[in-house]
């Protein structure tokens, strides 16, 4: 039997305010019906300004420059610029340079002083006078002393004092002080005809040289191209149609003459970086040169000669030159000096070359990082580091060339392997032994 609490008027607080909630509710929905039935005029009206319902602020305007204050800012710039160029570009007026010693005190010669001012008041030259004694003669008339003058060709009656000889040493003493007084200036005047034709000579130059080509007429003239093949075709041709030689008898039946050839192969090898020997091997037997028969140089011979070693520029051949054969027996023979040629007969091996372009392109990598700092001059540096910038760039400049030209200097490198195959060219006879049938002499 359920048993059900009697309400002794006391509710709880949280039925309290549910209730409460509840009666708001209702009176809320009550309001709004009632609110809704009448005419939208009586409605409230929205406010005009919505700003006050805003939640945040307007945002910052944005900063801008005027266009005329632009304008004025490029007029102004564009002034700057230009009057920093025109006063840049403008020359420097130098000062006057101020002379270092006055020329105006100097001390100017007597013959100077005394000359006349200018070419109208140079006196003109007299009638032509008896040979050496016409100046002493002119000085006396010059002094008031009136000599005569003798006819060209005539002399004073001897044993008769002259007194023109005494006047003509008194004008040669005073020649000699003349002389001596003018070696101290080099300023000279009309009148003087040995004094001005030794300068004219002087300012001519000297006589052109024998050994310039076309200077001497009586030398004859370098040979061209075209006089060459005229002098080729005038030469006299040989009118003889017998030959003055006659056959030569065969000096042994076992020999080899010359135009043979003995094949071989190299048993060391060559580098043309130093001189040095060299030796090769015969590969093939080599018979008689009248009948081919017998055999006078057997396989296994060896050669031993020497190569060169002084290589120019773009050669890729290195010259050889045999000078002894020794058979296997021990015999041997001098060889003179015959060339040595490849399989195909041209003369030299060639085999593998360098040209050392790696050092050359260091070399030139090496001048151009050195005369690179070199250029970097500012403006502002003063005349004492441009003159030492300068001063060191020529420097590494030349140091740069120098290392370029040394690197172009060296000459090719030639190298043959062993094992090359080579021919030895006979350019004389040789005469030999027979080799046995077993081999050994």
């Amino acid at each position: 039997m359920n048993t059900r609490p009697q309400d002794d008027g006391v509710r709880p607080v949280s039925n309290r305010i549910v209730e409460a909630d509840v009666e708001t509710d209702v009176e809320t929905d009550v309001e709004v019906d009632a609110e809704g039935d009448e005419p939208d005029d009586e409605r409230p009206v929205a406010p005009a300004n919505p700003d006050g319902f805003r939640l945040g602020g307007e945002p910052p305007r944005v900063m801008r420059l005027s266009r005329k204050a632009l304008a004025i800012l490029g007029v102004i710039a564009s002034v700057g610029i230009g009057g920093s160029l025109i006063y840049a570009l403008q020359p420097k007026n130098h000062a006057p340079a101020e002379n270092l010693y006055d020329t105006n005190s100097r001390n100017r010669a007597d013959s100077v002083n005394g000359a006349p001012a200018n070419y109208g008041d140079v006196p003109k030259l007299g009638p032509a006078l008896p040979g050496d004694l016409g100046g002493p003669i002119v000085a006396a008339q010059q002094r008031g002393q009136n000599f005569p003058i003798p006819p060209i060709g005539t002399a004073p009656a001897a044993g008769q004092p002259d007194p023109r000889i005494a006047a003509a040493e008194q004008a040669r003493e005073r020649a000699a002080q003349e002389r001596d007084s003018a070696r101290t200036s080099r300023l000279f005047l009309a009148g003087e005809t040995g004094t001005t034709d030794s300068r004219s000579a002087t300012a001519l130059g000297p006589a052109p040289s024998a050994s310039i080509p076309g200077a001497d007429p009586a030398q004859p003239s370098a040979p061209t191209a075209t006089s060459s093949r005229r002098a080729f075709l005038g030469q006299r041709g040989n009118r003889s149609t017998e030959s003055p030689e006659r056959i030569m008898r065969l000096a042994s039946p076992y020999v080899v003459q010359a135009g043979s050839v003995i094949p071989a192969a190299l048993i060391t090898g060559i580098r043309s970086d130093l001189p040095g020997q060299i030796t090769a091997q015969v590969t093939q037997n080599v018979y008689d040169s009248p009948t081919g028969r017998i055999l006078l140089i057997p396989q296994g011979s060896r050669l031993i000669g020497e190569y060169d070693s002084d290589v120019a520029a773009g050669q890729n051949r290195v010259l050889l030159a045999w000078d002894r054969l020794i058979l296997p027996g021990g015999q041997s023979i001098l060889l003179d000096r015959l060339p040595g040629a490849d399989a195909a007969g041209m003369a030299g091996l060639e085999d593998q070359t360098n040209y050392h372009w790696g050092n050359m392109l260091k070399a030139a990598l090496i001048s151009t990082l050195l005369g690179a700092g070199t250029e970097l001059i500012s403006n502002g540096d003063s005349d004492l580091i441009r003159a030492l910038r300068f001063g060191t760039q020529d420097t590494i400049s030349q140091t740069g060339r120098q290392v370029v030209q040394r690197q172009l200097n060296v000459p090719p490198t030639l190298t043959v392997r062993p094992g090359f195959l080579l021919r030895i060219i006979v350019t004389r006879d040789l005469v030999l032994e027979p080799v046995p049938a077993g081999g050994m002499r």
